[in-house]
């Protein structure tokens, strides 16, 4: 029977989640004990201390997904789902367009 090997001792465990809690990044956590970033992210995470990156539009903005300006623009406009779907192949820009002047429309 073949013993498991350990990929990371207590110790570098320990340091590790501690130097990730106290605000290192991951790539200088994996460059410290030569590991790759996965492997480093991968055990943080295990550990239960990783947080993934949040990502920010250029304006510092949630990040909306397309989908989720045309579900808008569908349940504004009552469209079945085979209508939305097909307004999901428009570009972004013209989506949040639409939907703003939709939301900003008053009631006929």
């Amino acid at each position: 029977m073949t013993s498991k090997t350990v990929n990371y001792t207590p110790e570098q465990s320990t340091k590790m989640v501690a130097d990730y809690l106290s605000g290192v990044t991951v790539e200088t956590i994996a460059n410290e004990l030569g590991k790759t970033v996965r492997s480093v992210v991968a055990k943080l995470s295990r550990e239960k201390v990783y947080v993934a990156k949040t990502y920010v539009s250029k304006t510092g903005a949630a990040v909306v997904k397309k989908d989720a300006h045309a579900d808008a623009i569908g349940a504004i406009l009552k469209l079945t789902e085979a209508e939305t779907e097909s307004i999901t192949k428009a570009n972004k820009t013209a989506l949040v367009k639409i939907f703003e002047a939709l939301a900003n429309s008053k009631p006929i």
